[in-house]
């Protein structure tokens, strides 16, 4: 059985039908990525995903059952991390991962300190714990948006453009997580434009799923 799943989804936008009919599967320790041009509905479809935006259509399973059954359960299982950064400028690095990582509990087998720690060392963040936000580069406050994976004990990552801003070196730090992710059975969902070594990744083409151009002619032949 899948372990998530969307069936016959739609998304609509300001009025506008952006997809529709779209399907997917993943399966534990899967991962997917979206591809599509801008404005194909890639981060709708994560922000659908997330909870943060509802379908026009259609419905999202996670492990056999409706997520609109125990939508709660669901989103403890969900880690979304969209374009923005949602740094806090005044917060030191640290503070800021501790932020967030309050919103799940520890793991059994490490405090919160330990689990900090080791997110930071992941994304190579250590030597800038107790920089302010205000002070980072792109590429650093994106790497501590992404630290926040490591504390998270979400099964499902959903990465909106994650490589965004990222050196190579960074990139591969991102590669291994993902990869440490699937390793545990976990998800993961991205939508990105620059390649990334996910192996077996499942690849989902937006624009297959657009909605039919306008014709006049149709609609003047129908009566």
């Amino acid at each position: 059985m899948p372990a998530f799943e969307g069936q016959n989804l739609a998304c609509t936008r300001a009025g506008r039908r952006i997809f529709a009919a779209l399907e997917f599967t993943v399966p534990e320790g899967g991962a997917l990525i979206l591809l599509g041009a801008n404005g194909s509905g890639k981060s709708s479809l994560l922000r659908m995903l997330a909870g943060l935006l509802a379908p026009a259509g259609g419905a999202l399973h996670w492990d056999g059952k409706a997520v609109e059954d125990d939508p709660e359960a669901f989103q403890d299982n969900i880690c979304y991390i969209g374009h923005g950064n949602a740094i806090k400028a005044v917060l030191t690095v640290h503070e800021n991962l501790a932020f967030w990582s309050k919103l799940y509990p520890p793991t059994a087998s490490e405090g919160l300190e330990e689990l900090l720690d080791r997110a930071l060392e992941t994304f190579s963040l250590t030597s800038l714990r107790d920089v302010p936000g205000r002070q980072l580069s792109s590429g650093q406050s994106r790497r501590l948006a992404l630290a926040r994976l490591v504390t998270s004990p979400a099964r499902i990552w959903l990465l909106d453009e994650p490589s965004v801003g990222l050196d190579d070196v960074s990139l591969k730090r991102l590669e291994t997580a993902i990869a440490e992710q699937r390793a545990e059975g976990g998800i993961v969902i991205a939508a990105t434009h620059t390649p990334l070594d996910i192996p077996d990744a499942g690849l989902l083409q937006l624009q297959n799923f657009a909605p039919p151009a306008f014709d006049p002619e149709m609609l003047e032949n129908s009566w």
